[in-house]
């Protein structure tokens, strides 16, 4: 039933925004099992033998992009983790842009005086960027590894993608702040949902698992309770009137998320017209 209700919720979602193509992954937190994974184009195995549009591919599994602001929430459990900030601790985002070097990072509007919650709440790049200066590189790149970015997932499917998450040995300031709201790292859809499933699950990640298992597989801490209950409080605020991804609010329920867009790659630099929206 959940694979059902998610391809035609995509479906739905890909013809109400004239999109090109979209993929939906859903995972049980505490088990790591896949519960529904589609993709827009769909494979039909009645249709045609050619792979026009890429029907024949998992996008969920071999396809990579940039994940945008839905990277912000682990540079914040890397700040929380080395206990330099508190979810309530002031940054600074006026006046609405930063100079990191010959560079300019921007946000939409002049956010001003934020929390750490308020920079999660309103996704300002200037105040993640600020964040993310202040860490050591080292500090980030081990938690974004061990939440199983630059790696693949071991799911077992064919051809699936280890996405691209380089060396803090090799990164400038502006590589560690424009990775900050997720550029310069690729990710396929199942590393995104797996290290969201991490903070759900309270810090502890498990193996993703295409079939259904009878016992949890081995799990590994990756943050500590503390440090994924307050990055999940602060994405509920997310969803709460003054965030960003009100439209997921949905009556009854407690739900904590991360919008995110990415500019496209194209001839000579980023589109400006062309991009991925997220949503974890």
């Amino acid at each position: 039933r959940l694979q059902f209700y998610a391809y035609r919720a995509l479906k739905k979602a890909v013809r109400q925004h004239k999109a090109k193509a979209a993929t939906l992954v859903t995972l049980d937190v505490q088990t790591g099992e896949v519960l529904a994974m589609v993709s827009q184009p769909s494979f039909n195995p009645n249709g045609s033998r050619s792979n026009k549009g890429g029907r024949l591919r998992n996008r969920a599994i071999v396809d990579t992009f940039e994940p945008g602001s839905t990277m912000k929430p682990f540079i914040v459990a890397a700040a929380l983790e080395g206990g330099r900030y508190q979810p309530g601790t002031p940054i600074n985002t006026e006046p609405g842009w930063f100079r990191v070097g010959r560079n300019t990072v921007k946000d939409v509007h002049n956010y001003g005086l934020l929390d750490v919650t308020g920079v999660i709440r309103k996704s300002s790049n200037v105040g993640i960027t600020k964040i993310a200066l202040s860490l050591p590189g080292e500090d980030i790149w081990s938690l974004l590894s061990g939440l199983g970015f630059g790696v693949p997932t071991h799911s077992g499917f064919p051809g699936e993608s280890a996405g691209m998450l380089t060396h803090f040995s090799n990164w400038r300031p502006i590589s560690q702040a424009t990775l900050a709201y997720g550029y310069g790292i690729s990710v396929t859809p199942l590393q995104l949902a797996q290290a969201y499933a991490a903070i759900g699950n309270g810090g502890v990640m498990r193996p993703v698992s295409l079939v259904a298992i009878d016992e949890p597989m081995d799990a590994e801490r990756v943050v500590s309770t503390e440090t994924a209950d307050a990055v999940r409080r602060m994405l509920e605020e997310t969803v709460r009137p003054g965030g960003t991804g009100t439209k997921a609010a949905v009556d009854g329920y407690s739900i904590a998320g991360k919008t995110g867009t990415a500019w496209k790659f194209a001839t000579g630099g980023y589109s400006e017209d062309k991009y991925i929206s997220i949503f974890a």
